[in-house]
């Protein structure tokens, strides 16, 4: 059956066999094994072994892929260069542009007959065309920039997405070895071990297990945990998640051919068939809107909620997708969406600020353009019509054109595209660099929401410590211990009960491994707190793998797993002799309670009475827990057939196993172990830096408060002469509910302010009052709160925080899951090194508007003006579209990409009602429009005179360029760009050069632009409406660009606070800035139409910022407008129910497996979103 290389040749059980089997669930799936000659059968038909796994070599692992596929989804083709050349093309306001550009080229080649046409000179009849051509590769030069930036960026949030993959491993058996392996390489065949918090990547079939429960609620929408074993329900599912207990299984569906990968699969195909459905829709729109009607839909819609199978949105995005950042965007289901992540639509303050600011910018400058052209056309109709009498000639049409032009590229320039491109700039940049700083950023708004945390509330174990723990200090037989003892100096039957507890009721997943190098601490693998007590174990002289190799986990009668409630583990494994023995460990204070017995002096088992219970919690318990130690007791308990000793019990045949709390009691105390956890060196310097910045650090953590006191004191949480509250969960939820036990938000109120410490608290605890800081209104600002969490129960905590910080080394994967950014070295400073990204992302934004503004005022005054004095604009359209180039692109790439400084630290959070155009930002703005205004006015009307140069003005529009025009082109430019130094600095700061040389990016830049500017002036002519300057007339123009260092110094030295509030812009909450918009979840709401934004607003949004291209390619980040929904804003409500309706009919009659009981909104938006939906698979995901 086997081929030379060792590979199997031909398998027992065919793929189709397998999918078949995982079908079954129960019982069902308990026979379906049976008939299958049992789990042990199924492995050789499988060729692996239950205790050694797979063989691992190269040929069995390719035969595998081969023959069961591979644990990946295949991913959809990248867009390609040209596909983004083409979408970049499709703005509005480049397609009128190209249009004009194609008229006025078209007309300049048009010679009228008749003698009363225009007299021009050779040159200019020669190069009449180049205007529209110089607009027509200006487009060109915009669109191609757009779209390599969206080319560069597609393939740098791939290379994170793979990253985070990257990060998720699992634990199988090859080769008799556990090793962790990614998931993608998992195979059908492995022996992969499941444990309390994963996220299991395969389809499986349960070998042997411990108390375990998974949540199948995304596969069936039953919210119950799912008892699972080999007797009970022994099939096991991709994208469940393991609550409790642990186990071992093997692994029989891979990829597609899993659960997750099969709705995967159906999902992809449902878009397929959702795009080729659209445009057949779309021929019958107009006719089905007249014949549907909402109450027919509701009918239509009513057929989807009343189907049996799970939805679609919680299988794919809760099990699957999240796994891989949010690189594959379904929507939240509306039953749950609304729970779960009510609070995080909200988010992106910045977001919801900007969007405000580009439509009422958007309005503003469509205005003055429009105003620009219509004052043009009358001029020259005045002019021509009027006063010269002139009779309509078709020559005239490119005037008009070239007007039109003129208006359009005001447009172009006040409308503020960079700023959404600031904004992906800055991300982006930010979440690259945040990688070194050990935060792997999921959800790209969390970055700028640190920015503004005022509060964190952090664990202890890992995060505030180091995570190595080794025991200190033991009780054993009255005897306490401040260095390790030695077996000898414990009694041998004592010795032998505390040796054999701890290696049998401890995971066998904890251990540990010698140091990779010789001197090396040895490496501690898996639970940390079981690995010190393994390390103990070792300390007596005890080879705990020995214990482990004579009771394997299959001989283990009942394991009740560590869990928040429990706060302990037991394990009941067979006596020799028979019966039962139960070993159990957990928190001194819970051991204790249950404990009837305890071995003293000697060795001799006492009765552990209530005040020696109190004594040696007071003596002994309580002065290590000062000390910062965590405390463990060991204890057991022996169910005997015969005869039962004082603290035996006897059974007649087997104990009740779920009768736990009959079970755990009257237990004999083995020992206490006070565990040491040091501070990281590095958390009480950060913690400083926390409060100075004006964030409250609260830990939380389930140890005993006076563990707690004392780490939050070395940590500096606790700080001399401050007021503050230390309190047990008990004691917290006595204070916040009311007679009735119901909690009340003032109650919460009254502790949260003073809090530090919560000790022996619970997830729900956590979860209650983060709830409780953020619904606060106690402050002026809404609290922002950043949590840290690492076990599966901390998930709602970590959703319902602004920003959720997962554990990269502890935490489990349902944590990873519902977090926003994965701390890879589970280290506290680097939440620190967050906050000051998610600041410096706030300020990049600002200088960038600060800058840009800066440009648009000017630029749209002196074209309007400009209009209306000279019957021209000063600026061509070339040269506009340049500027707006610089202004917009590589001004956002230079500004955005600012490296962050200490002083970002130094003061308090901006807060959620902070302007987002501060005064010290509206002076600098105005301020330095002013002077550019008075400079280019003053060359414009006189600058002719003392140049001494031939003037500009007056001229014909298809006269050729002019030194006068050309020297306010390029002061213009010039002090756009000197300003550009000036924006970098936001709060008064005199200093604009400090910290210039540390950003390669931005003088790069700069300097480039500098040398395209000259070689424009000096070699563009006819193409960018210039003639070349003399070396003087240089001078002239960078002396105009120096001189807005020199102003900016001036304007910084008046006092802002005498300036009136009514300058800033953009205070208030940021619920008054989204107008509706739903910019968490990038799309609006499409049932309450009063809502919704206007037509208009999104086509601002869309037509005039060339970013959808931009926008599609960051959505994987919930970031950017995506205005693309501005074509179907008109799209009816009853078409939208009528496509879902059909859709979910499709899906129904094309799949075996009943999946569609909730197909995602994405998939009622027509066209463009169907795109959005199909991203999921761009990368090739693990499943």
């Amino acid at each position: 059956m086997a081929t030379i290389d060792g590979r199997p040749a031909q398998y027992g059980i065919s793929l189709k066999q397998l999918r078949e089997l995982m079908e079954h669930r129960g019982r069902e799936g308990v026979m379906k094994i049976a008939e299958n000659g049992g789990i042990h059968e199924l492995c050789k038909k499988l060729y692996t072994s239950p205790n050694e796994g797979l063989s691992g070599s190269k040929a069995d692992e390719e035969h595998r892929r081969e023959t069961f596929g591979s644990n990946v989804i295949p991913p959809k083709p990248p867009k390609t260069f040209l596909t983004l050349v083409w979408e970049a093309l499709q703005d509005v306001t480049l397609i009128i542009l190209e249009v004009a550009a194609l008229v006025s080229l078209g007309l300049s080649f048009y010679k009228p007959a008749d003698e009363d046409a225009p007299v021009l000179q050779e040159e200019e009849e020669h190069h009449g065309w180049i205007e529209g051509l110089a607009i027509l590769i200006s487009v060109i030069v915009v669109v191609i920039v757009t779209a390599f930036n969206d080319y560069s960026k597609e393939r740098q949030f791939r290379g994170l997405q793979n990253r985070i993959e990257g990060e998720h491993k699992f634990s199988v058996i090859r080769g008799g070895e556990v090793c962790q392996i990614s998931v993608g390489d998992i195979l059908v065949g492995d022996i992969a071990q499941v444990k309390y918090g994963d996220l299991l990547p395969a389809d499986g079939c349960l070998i042997q297990s411990n108390d375990l429960k998974v949540d199948e609620s995304s596969l069936t929408g039953e919210s119950d945990h799912v008892k699972k074993g080999p007797d009970v329900d022994p099939m096991v599912l991709s994208g469940t998640h393991v609550m409790e207990g642990s186990g071992k299984m093997v692994v029989t569906a891979v990829g597609v051919n899993s659960q997750a990968g099969i709705i995967f699969t159906l999902l992809g195909a449902a878009v397929d068939e959702q795009e080729a459905e659209i445009k057949k829709m779309k021929k019958e729109a107009k006719r089905a809107n007249k014949q549907k009607n909402l109450t027919g839909e509701n009918d239509g819609r009513s057929q989807i909620k009343g189907s049996q199978a799970p939805s679609q949105r919680e299988t794919v995005t809760s099990e699957i997708t999240k796994s891989e950042s949010e690189g594959n965007h379904l929507p939240q289901s509306s039953s749950s969406g609304a729970a779960e992540t009510g609070h995080k639509k909200e988010k992106s303050v910045l977001q919801a600020k900007l969007t405000k600011l580009a439509i009422q910018i958007g309005y503003a400058g469509s205005t003055i353009a429009v105003l620009t052209v219509i004052i043009l056309i009358i001029q020259f109709c005045i002019k021509t019509f009027v006063i010269d009498e002139k009779p309509w000639k078709n020559t005239y049409a490119n005037n008009l054109v070239k007007h039109l032009i003129i208006g359009v590229t005001v447009l172009v320039v006040a409308v503020p595209e960079g700023l959404p491109l600031a904004v992906t700039l800055s991300l982006a940049y930010s979440v690259k660099k945040m990688m070194k700083d050990n935060n792997l950023v999921r959800h790209l708004d969390a970055c700028e929401t640190m920015g503004n945390a005022t509060a964190i509330c952090s664990d202890k174990t890992g995060t505030l410590t180091t995570n190595r723990m080794t025991v200190v200090q033991s009780y054993i037989c009255e005897k306490l211990c401040k260095v390790l003892p030695t077996l000898s100096d414990i009694p041998q039957h004592v010795g032998n009960l505390i040796t054999m507890g701890i290696s049998v009721n401890s995971a066998y997943t904890s251990n540990i491994m010698a140091g990779h190098n010789p001197g090396d601490l040895p490496i501690q693998v898996g639970n940390k707190t079981e690995c010190a007590l393994l390390g103990f174990v070792q300390g007596l002289g005890v080879k705990y793998q020995s214990i482990r190799d004579e009771i394997t986990e299959d001989k283990f009668t009942r394991v009740y797993t560590f869990n928040s409630v429990r706060k302990s583990m037991g394990t009941v494994i067979p006596r020799p002799n028979g019966g039962y023995r139960l070993y159990t460990k957990g928190a001194s204070e819970i051991i204790m309670k249950k404990c009837a017995f305890i071995y003293g002096h000697e060795g001799t088992l006492e009765k552990f009475t209530r005040d020696m219970q109190e004594r040696l919690i007071r003596e002994v318990i309580e002065p290590m827990a000062c000390d910062g130690l965590r405390t463990i007791s060991v204890a057991y308990r022996d169910f005997v057939p015969g005869k039962a000793a004082i603290n035996e019990v006897h059974i007649d045949g087997e104990p009740n196993w779920d009768d736990e709390e009959n079970i755990m009691t009257n237990l004999t105390c083995l020992c206490v172990v006070g565990i040491e956890d040091p501070v990281r060196p590095e958390v009480p310097d950060a913690i400083r830096k926390c409060q100075r910045a004006g964030i409250t650090v609260r830990m939380v953590t389930g140890d005993n408060i006076n563990t707690a006191r004392s780490i939050a004191s070395k940590c500096g949480i606790l700080r001399p002469n401050d007021d503050f509250l230390i309190l047990e969960g008990k004691e917290f939820n006595r204070r916040i509910r009311d007679s009735n036990g119901d909690i009340q938000q003032h109650l919460i109120d009254k502790v949260w302010p003073k809090l530090r410490v919560l000790a022996r608290s619970s997830p729900t605890d956590k979860y209650t009052l983060v709830k409780g800081i953020i619904d606060s209104t106690v402050s002026e600002n809404r609290e922002v709160v950043a949590v840290t969490g690492d076990g599966t129960n901390d998930g709602p905590a970590l959703k319902k925080a602004d920003v959720g910080f997962a554990m990269g080394i502890a935490g489990t994967d349902v944590a990873k899951e519902a977090s926003d950014i994965i701390l890879t070295d589970d280290n506290f400073s680097s939440i620190v090194k967050a906050v000051m990204w998610g600041r410096n992302v706030y300020d990049s934004i600002a200088k960038f508007l600060q800058f840009q503004l800066t440009v648009n005022v000017v630029a749209v005054i002196v074209a309007f003006i400009g209009a209306c004095a000279v019957q021209d604009s000063p600026l061509k359209a070339v040269q506009m579209l340049w500027v707006n180039l610089i202004m917009d692109t590589l001004a956002s790439l230079a500004l955005a990409t600012e490296f962050p400084t200490p002083d970002l630290l130094l003061r308090k959070p901006y807060g959620r009602t902070k302007p987002l155009i501060s005064r010290t930002m509206m002076k600098n703005i105005l301020g330095q429009a002013l002077y550019q205004l008075i400079i280019i006015f003053g060359l414009l009307f006189v600058g002719d005179v003392i140049l001494d140069i031939e003037s500009g003005r007056g001229q014909e529009l298809n006269a050729g360029p002019t030194q006068h025009f050309t020297i306010i082109f390029n002061t213009f430019v010039m002090m756009t760009l000197f300003n550009e130094i000036n924006a970098r600095k936001i709060h008064g700061q005199r200093n604009v050069i400090e910290g210039l040389l540390t950003n390669p990016i931005f003088y790069t830049i700069w300097i480039f632009t500098m040398i395209s500017q000259v070689l424009i002036i000096q070699y563009g002519k006819m193409a960018f409406s210039t003639k070349a300057l003399t070396l003087d007339q240089w001078l002239w123009c960078i002396f105009f660009g120096i001189g807005t260092l020199v102003w900016g110094q001036l304007i910084t030295s008046v006092p802002t606070r005498k300036l009136p509030k009514i300058l800033s812009w953009g205070r208030g909450h940021p619920e008054e800035y989204t107008d509706g918009m739903n910019l968490g979840e990038e799309r609006f709401d499409s049932i309450d139409s009063d809502k919704k934004p206007r037509a208009g607003q999104i086509l601002w949004i869309r037509g005039l910022t060339r970013l959808q291209t931009q926008i599609r390619v960051v959505n994987a980040f919930r970031q950017g407008l995506d205005a693309r929904y501005g074509d179907h804003t008109n799209t009816s409500l009853a078409e939208v129910l009528r496509k879902q309706t059909s859709l979910s009919k499709r899906l129904s009659e094309t799949s075996s497996i009943e999946y569609a009981d909730n197909i995602p909104d994405e998939l009622t938006i027509p066209e463009i979103d169907v795109e959005r939906l199909s991203s999921h698979s761009h990368t090739e995901t693990a499943v």
